[in-house]
């Protein structure tokens, strides 16, 4: 594998990882909570944390991505009917953003396919290499 295929790789799992953890927070932007911090006698499971995708480059050539979770994880949402709100109607809702979770659908999608590009374009190099050497 050349390097060029190396590094479009690197670029591939990235954009997967990245089309992982956006699908991951946008199933779970509904996944309410007791607040951070108060009575749960009921045991109520906590509100979904949500995450991010880390991007950097590496030596070399390529890009490795990370994934960490987003501060602050969440943030407060009156909803009095829930059973696990506070006296004051409170719930703790995913600190997550709808629209900016699309962009990073569609960043993971046109770097999937460029990368994919880059793959091919170096596959029929080396193929027309190979039939100027035969």
């Amino acid at each position: 594998m050349s390097i060029a295929s190396t590094i479009a790789v690197s670029g591939l799992n990235a954009a997967a990882l990245r089309l992982q953890v956006a699908a991951s927070n946008i199933a779970n932007s509904l996944s309410d909570g007791p607040l951070p911090g108060a009575s749960n006698p009921e045991n109520f499971p906590a509100a979904y944390a949500p995450l991010r995708v880390n991007q950097t480059d590496t030596v070399g050539g390529g890009t490795s991505a990370t994934v960490s979770a987003v501060s602050p994880a969440t943030v407060p949402a009156f909803d009095p009917t829930a059973p696990f709100a506070n006296s004051d109607g409170f719930v703790a809702t995913p600190n997550i953003d709808l629209a900016d979770q699309i962009i990073q659908l569609l960043i993971a999608r046109t770097s999937y396919a460029a990368n994919a590009q880059v793959i091919r374009a170096d596959a029929q190099m080396s193929a027309a290499l190979l039939n100027i050497t035969a």
